[in-house]
């Protein structure tokens, strides 16, 4: 069976994309260049940043339809996190909710992907 454990986004630009990923998710990238910037982040999950003007085969510059989802063990650091994220500027798409599965909130990256950050409610 195949487990998909890297992740790749196309950007505007990957070093400004770069510094907004390492202050959200707290690491520094490992590889870094001006067309690229990669992560390994806990358990061997590697997140890299492509810059859409160089990527290959060219995708026509708009993003794809990605979500990037972050789970969290409790409904109170769903809050903590938005409140964190909120305070550094970054763009909320919606604010924490309760939905079906648990309680959640969006924001956007600086190239418009969204990364929703959950807590499942069972």
């Amino acid at each position: 069976m195949l487990h998909p454990n890297y992740y790749l986004l196309h950007v505007a630009d990957p070093v400004s994309s770069g510094a907004f990923y390492a202050d959200l998710f707290g690491v520094q990238p490992v590889d870094s260049s001006p067309t690229f910037v990669l992560f390994v982040l806990d358990g061997g999950i590697k997140f890299g940043l492509w810059s859409k003007a160089t990527v290959e085969p060219a995708t026509g510059g708009a993003p794809g339809a990605l979500e990037i989802g972050i789970p969290v063990k409790t409904v109170s650091e769903v809050d903590a996190v938005h409140a964190a994220w909120s305070a550094r500027g970054v763009s909320v798409l919606q604010v924490p909710t309760d939905m079906e599965f648990g309680r959640s909130f969006m924001v956007t990256d600086p190239d418009g992907h969204r990364i929703r950050v959950f807590c499942v409610v069972m």
